[in-house]
């Protein structure tokens, strides 16, 4: 942080801020608030999700939460570059749109879901391939190890279908149309992949596995549902 306050102020950039700049302008603070209050919601709306699909483990003991734990957070951690790729993707929509070009915009998001899938579907084949070596780095507890391995390798398998849910639902945000995200995550998230959850793991009897499969499903619902809307392309309306 203090490095890129350094360099704002130093004026060195290609973006120099300069005391005149410090002032409040309630109409761009009021804009920042509306759409990032849309993600927020977003965020809120997904990451809840996994509270009711810890409820639904935790009925299967201790190992199989344990399992869970480590299976989403080696999951997350390999998603956080194409959060990178998705934000990048908001951005040059939201450019492109305000430069009235969104023929380009859209092969913008196109292209970084392009290169996300790249990403995504190489380290996905490795999670399904040398899913026991890497869980093997956090633990060798025989009741946990194999709940956390085949929760890997099934997220995993959606690793392709992750990677354009990412970017897609990111460039609706860019346009500045954050319902539409909003409503795929309710929709996908809490209307689908929780009752879902329970019905794969207790109805069904896959047991945690049911719940991991809920996961996968969930995320590519959110790529199909989120393809579709995009391509009918009403977000090119929209003005951030």
């Amino acid at each position: 942080m203090l490095v890129q306050l350094y360099i704002l102020a130093s004026g060195k950039g290609r973006v120099a801020v300069r005391r005149e700049h410090l002032r409040l302008d309630p109409a761009v603070l009021a804009r920042m608030v509306r759409l990032s209050g849309g993600a927020v919601v977003q965020s809120l709306i997904a990451t809840s999700s996994w509270v009711g699909l810890i409820r639904i483990l935790a009925s299967f003991g201790s190992d199989a939460l344990a399992g869970y734990t480590i299976a989403i957070r080696v999951v997350v951690f390999a998603l956080l570059p194409s959060w990178g790729l998705a934000n990048a993707a908001a951005t040059l929509v939201g450019q492109n749109l305000g430069a009235d070009r969104p023929e380009r915009a859209e092969a913008s998001v196109w292209r970084a879901c392009f290169y996300n899938l790249l990403f995504l579907g190489g380290v996905g084949l490795i999670f399904v391939l040398l899913a026991d070596t890497v869980v093997s780095g956090f633990t060798s507890d025989p009741g946990v190890a194999p709940v956390a391995v085949q929760g890997l390798r099934i997220i995993a398998g959606g690793f392709v279908f992750y990677a354009y849910g990412f970017v897609l639902t990111q460039a609706f945000n860019g346009a500045g149309d954050t319902l539409t995200p909003t409503a795929i995550n309710i929709a996908c998230f809490w209307l689908f992949e929780i009752p879902l959850a329970y019905l794969l793991a207790q109805r069904v009897g896959l047991g945690s596995s049911g719940v991991f499969w809920a996961v996968a499903i969930a995320f590519s619902s959110v790529a199909v549902v989120s393809g579709i809307l995009f391509r009918r392309g009403a977000w090119k309306l929209k003005r951030v």
